[in-house]
């Protein structure tokens, strides 16, 4: 059991039927009254946060959220194929459990399949990705001194904005949690 006076940060449990994770806690203890746990919680599933006060002595359930790593294969229509590297099983995942950061993933890629209970519920891409810029506005020798930005479409048809010297045909890397171009590669 999850007891609310031991929270920390990332612990994941069962309440009220949904998964949360613990993303900020506080322990108060006010000088008139009982103690308790001002929280913050993500609901892993949906993706929703809440605020929520626990008496120390709660206690939840745990949840436990399987990650595994699997390569992403291809895309047909709305479904998108991912293969395990032990089992060689290829697992279908629906377009709308995707993130937008998926955005960024290639083929052939490792990503982890995050589950609940054998429920897939969100994929997470490679923190930081290499990938190809296909089009952009061609650079200008000697603009590395500023700090300006052009639109730019990479291998994957991602749009993101990179600096003015980064030419068609440059590898890039991409940070995936902001989107934001972080050096070439």
């Amino acid at each position: 059991m999850v007891i609310a006076g031991d929270f920390k940060n990332g612990i994941t449990f069962e309440y009220e039927g949904n998964v949360m994770q613990v993303i900020e806690f506080q322990h108060v203890k006010p000088g008139k009254g009982a103690a308790f746990v001002r929280t913050k919680l993500k609901n892993v599933i949906s993706g929703g946060v809440v605020e929520k006060t626990f008496n120390p002595t709660d206690k939840f359930p745990p949840a436990i959220i399987e990650r595994k790593e699997m390569q992403y294969l291809y895309s047909d229509g709305d479904l998108y194929y991912f293969m395990d590297m032990e089992t060689y099983e290829q697992m279908p995942i629906s377009k709308n459990i995707l993130p937008e950061s998926f955005e960024f993933v290639k083929e052939e890629m490792m990503c982890k399949i995050l589950s609940y209970k054998g429920n897939v519920f969100s994929v997470e891409p490679p923190m930081f990705v290499e990938l190809e810029v296909t089009e952009t506005e061609p650079g200008l020798a000697g603009n590395t001194a500023t700090n300006t930005l052009k639109p730019a479409t990479l291998e994957t048809g991602a749009e993101i904005k990179v600096p003015l010297f980064i030419n068609v045909g440059t590898k890039i890397r991409i940070d995936t949690r902001t989107g934001e171009y972080i050096e070439r590669a």
